[in-house]
């Protein structure tokens, strides 16, 4: 199985798409807005002509009303590799969430199911209170934790709360991982930052245009909850102040460009560090003859 992971704008569905034409190859999709068929344009996902070149899976298949956890996409990317080696296919998993990533390979914490009541108050505090009662509970996630990443302090602090033990420590009781299942070929794209940052530049004003307007004009018509990840998704909420007319078109593109630049820069800082030392980390911009080069690290 192949893995070619790294940040947004970096290259990775085309050296995927170029692997899989190669090897026979299945690419499965590992990007948490790609998931969405609400989010074609937006998600960059790949054309429908890349799409016919080589099989694709899990692209597109999840409803944005119904948001995909990294256990759900797991146990579907699970499915999807079984079902490429029953094809005598290679699997090709390309994406840059790295919680998915890593929920596949090591597995997910058997964290029981969070008492409601529990969950409701914790959810109902203050940032800075959910963080301060955070330090008084479970010290040490609040020394791993950002003051201001609501999402994982919340995690953090209900877990502790509802099933009596921090949270590393379910996590380090991890099953239901491949890892030890599956010959991986792993691949880090890391190009150059300045290439990396005019892509995302150019990729978000190339979609600035009516079929992104429309998908997030489809999207706003169905009064969705808006905390919901696929209205959270690099460029919709951007869209969506432009049609609101709370932002001008080149306002509404700097603002996009901004946010898709800091998330690469984030995939960045963490595929740099999380994965394995020993995966590589490919350092080039994926064009020309720097293809080969690439593809010559996952070719089985």
């Amino acid at each position: 199985m192949a893995l070619i992971a790294g940040p947004t704008a970096g290259g990775k569905s085309a050296l995927a798409l170029a692997l899989a034409e190669r090897q026979n190859g299945v690419v499965i999709n590992a990007d948490s807005a790609q998931v969405y068929r609400d989010l074609r344009i937006l998600s960059a996902r790949p054309s429908e002509a890349e799409e016919a070149r080589a099989p694709h899976r899990l692209y597109g298949y999840r409803d944005g009303a119904d948001p995909c956890s990294a256990a759900d996409w797991a146990r579907d990317a699970k499915a999807a590799i079984r079902a490429a080696h029953r094809e005598r296919r290679l699997p090709i998993l390309v994406g840059g969430t790295g919680l998915y990533v890593r929920t596949l390979i090591e597995g997910i914490a058997p964290v029981p199911d969070i008492d409601p009541d529990i969950r409701r108050a914790v959810r109902a505090l203050a940032v800075v209170d959910a963080f301060a009662a955070l330090e008084r509970e479970d010290p040490p996630a609040a020394k791993r934790l950002r003051p201001s990443d609501t999402t994982r302090v919340a995690r953090a602090l209900e877990v502790a709360r509802s099933t009596g033990r921090p949270l590393l420590a379910w996590q380090q009781e991890k099953a239901g991982g491949i890892g030890q299942e599956v010959h991986l070929l792993p691949l880090i794209l890391l190009p150059p930052r300045d290439w990396l940052y005019e892509r995302c530049n150019r990729r978000f004003e190339g979609m600035f245009g009516p079929a992104a307007f429309a998908e997030v004009e489809a999207l706003l018509a169905r009064r969705l909850n808006p905390a919901l990840p696929v209205m959270r998704a690099i460029g919709v909420p951007e869209v969506a102040a432009f049609l609101r007319q709370e932002l001008g078109r080149e306002d509404a593109i700097v603002a996009g460009q901004t946010a898709t630049r800091q998330y690469a820069k984030r995939q960045y800082t963490w595929f740099s560090r999380q994965p394995p030392a020993d995966w590589p980390r490919f350092t080039l911009a994926p064009e020309g003859a720097a293809i080969d080069q690439a593809l010559s690290l996952v070719a089985p």
